[in-house]
């Protein structure tokens, strides 16, 4: 037997410490293929259904390789309970010497810099924010991280945190006078002396393009590196192998400049000045794009009347401030960044005007108060590999979420890892008992103008039949509100008094926490909720799903990356969209069954499930459901709950 049969069997270390752990096959010998990766430095992408326990398959190998760790998750979510639960719990049953640490973006630390300048200014955005100024400096004197995650009073969604921590632009580096005490220089020493340091993927590629966060010096005396929810690395990577400017960022710099004019250049009129004009015309720039929520490809945004007019103003009043700027920087470090900062926005506007880069889309997204100014590459796979390069360490990719019918070919060459060795582990659920695939018929084409009134129709039956205890997954906003206000009329019509959650009505985690509590809710959301959401038992009994999860083809980069393919003479539906599509979706199914008592319906509303040629590859990918197309099939999985249990003498 060897070491790692050992550890996971029923007489191991992990059983005899972990509550309520129990051995799998799939868990061993996925350890066993990550083991002999990082042993010889592979790639490896590995594929492990719902329940095969991933976390412990690669936490086990990675403590006793003996080697520096860095593990990188999808969410923070998933970063700090990897941290503070399943780290601890796996060091704690191999009793090995290991130190861990944990590194987030500066965002989440608070900065003792600006926490002193927001106190003593006094402008708050909120009358909360004022008393939780108060509640934070008490955190900053006596924390030893300065994590807000780990400040329960004062919400992460606070409008004072911009206020009390740096981002990359802002922070003034040595010249700080509290840069002994920064608590992100803290969290970098600790990452740089322990063996293993939890990180996400943000603040991977963050790091790894601007060499700003603490990663970039944590790679080179790195011996493998893990990826974990790797399904979401070719979008997050796109975020940051691209070149993107925020009006966001020009409003903060305003605002900062504005700070710092106060305290340290009062007798200059001219800045304040400046500022105002900056500030109007960064409004003005906003104003151009009447739609929220909009993503324009750049033919689109030069079509818009009065696009060049405010941005030519925007480029002028952001270098008449870089000029003035330039004639104060020497009177304080922070108006230094702040001069420092204008002429790197400045170049960044102009580089994005010219789009001379033919790897970069260029398009624009609209959000309620702010304008992204995107460059999207069409392809990353020739940017990470390069990023691989260097220095001999395993690469280790894994997630429920990465292969096509068992074909890793799309993941593969999003992300240039042609040589990478692939692995797939099943789900160790017994989905034919559990669970059924439910695709009603007589639904319309799901571009038609009534669809979601027939999802809603159509869904309400089987909701009826789960008792509530429902997801209803979206693929748009749109679709998501239409379904949750059909669904509430057609309740009060039944009577039925099933809770009605919608995403938006509060965040993720209160409305999950109702969720549970609740029992017999009915929850639609969007994007959100189709993955990193993890509700067992029965609370969550029925999954609908309005239509299959392409992304919509007005999409600017989905657009230009199937331009390019075309033109290569590929096909671009089979190659990408229908992969993304697959994979997605998965996702979404994988919300249903989360441990081995769980049992459920999976409904997809969509025909082209069953009508389309395509359709066929699609379901063999999900697991091995018991599946129908009829109402009386759902009706009947959901009657041995309902049936009165009969006590016998």
């Amino acid at each position: 037997m060897s070491d790692l049969t050992r550890i996971f069997s029923a007489e191991g270390e992990l059983a005899n410490t972990i509550p309520g752990y129990h051995p799998r096959q799939q868990q061993i010998e996925m350890a066993e293929a990550i083991a002999e990766a990082i042993a010889e430095c592979k790639v490896l992408v590995a594929e492990a259904g719902t329940g095969t326990g991933k976390t412990f398959a690669y936490l086990v190998p990675a403590l006793l390789s003996g080697g520096k760790v860095i593990i990188s998750t999808g969410t923070r979510t998933l970063q700090d309970q990897l941290f503070n639960r399943d780290l601890p719990a796996v060091r704690n049953a191999l009793q090995v010497p290991v130190t861990v640490a944990m590194l987030k973006g500066r965002a989440n630390y608070v900065c003792h810099f600006h926490l002193e300048r927001a106190a003593n200014e006094g402008r708050f955005p909120s009358r909360e924010d004022a008393r939780y100024i108060h509640i934070i400096k008490n955190f900053a004197a006596y924390s030893d991280s300065g994590d807000k995650s780990e400040l329960a009073e004062v919400p992460e969604t606070a409008t004072i945190w911009p206020f009390v921590t740096s981002t990359r632009d802002n922070c003034i580096g040595q010249e700080c006078a509290y840069h002994k005490e920064c608590f992100v220089m803290e969290a970098r020493k600790r990452a740089l002396a322990a063996d293993v340091v939890v990180v996400n993927h943000h603040l991977f590629f963050a790091d790894v393009m601007l060499r700003d966060e603490g990663v970039s010096e944590l790679l080179p005396a790195a011996n493998t590196v893990i990826f974990d929810e790797a399904h979401q690395l070719p979008e997050t990577a796109g975020l940051f192998f691209g070149e993107d400017i925020s009006t966001s960022q020009i409003m903060d710099l305003a605002r900062d400049t504005h700070a710092e004019a106060l305290t340290s250049a009062k007798d200059c009129a001219a800045l304040p000045e400046a500022v105002a004009a900056l500030e109007k015309a960064t409004r003005d720039f906003r104003l151009i794009f009447a739609l929220d929520g909009a993503r324009m490809p750049m033919q689109k945004v030069l079509e818009r009347a009065g696009f060049d007019a405010a941005f030519d103003v925007l480029s002028q009043k952001l270098k008449a401030l870089a000029d003035i700027l330039a004639t104060q920087a020497e009177r304080d470090p922070a108006l230094d960044n702040c001069w420092q900062r204008a002429q790197i926005l400045e170049t960044q506007l102009k580089n994005w005007r010219a789009g001379t880069d033919s790897n970069l889309v260029r398009w624009v997204e609209v959000f309620t108060h702010s304008v992204q100014l995107h460059a999207t590459p069409l392809s990353i796979a020739g940017i990470f590999a390069k990023q691989m390069e260097g220095h001999p360490r395993a690469w280790i990719f894994t997630s429920a979420t990465l292969a096509v019918k068992n074909d890793f070919a799309h993941y593969l060459g999003q992300m240039g890892l042609p040589q990478a060795v692939t692995k797939h582990w099943d789900s160790p659920f017994d989905y034919p008992a559990q669970s059924v695939l439910y695709v009603p018929q007589n639904m319309p084409p799901p571009n038609s103008t009534g669809y979601s009134a027939a999802v809603a129709a159509t869904a309400l039956p089987a909701i009826k039949a789960c008792r509530g205890r429902t997801f209803v997954l979206c693929t748009s906003l749109r679709a998501m509100r239409e379904i949750c206000a059909l669904l509430k009329d057609a309740f009060e019509r039944d009577g039925l008094t099933y809770p009605l959650l919608m995403q938006g009505d509060s965040s993720r985690t209160e409305l999950l926490d109702r969720f549970r509590t609740l029992g017999n809710a009915v929850l639609v959301g969007s994007q959100s909720f189709w993955e990193g959401v993890d509700v067992r038992g029965e609370a969550l009994s029925l999954v609908v799903i309005d239509k299959l999860p392409f992304a919509p083809p007005d999409d600017p980069v989905l657009a230009a990356r199937i331009d390019k393919m075309k033109a290569e003479g590929r096909n671009a539906f089979m190659e990408y969209q229908l992969p993304y599509a697959v994979i997605t979706l998965k996702q979404g199914a994988g919300r249903l069954v989360r441990d081995e008592r769980d049992r459920g319906v999976l409904m997809i509303c969509d025909p082209r499930l069953i009508e389309k040629h395509y359709g066929r590859r699609i379901w063999q990918s999900l697991p091995p459901m018991k599946r129908t197309r009829e109402i009386a099939d759902v009706e009947a999985f959901f009657e041995p709950e309902a049936a009165p249990k009969v006590e016998t003498a």
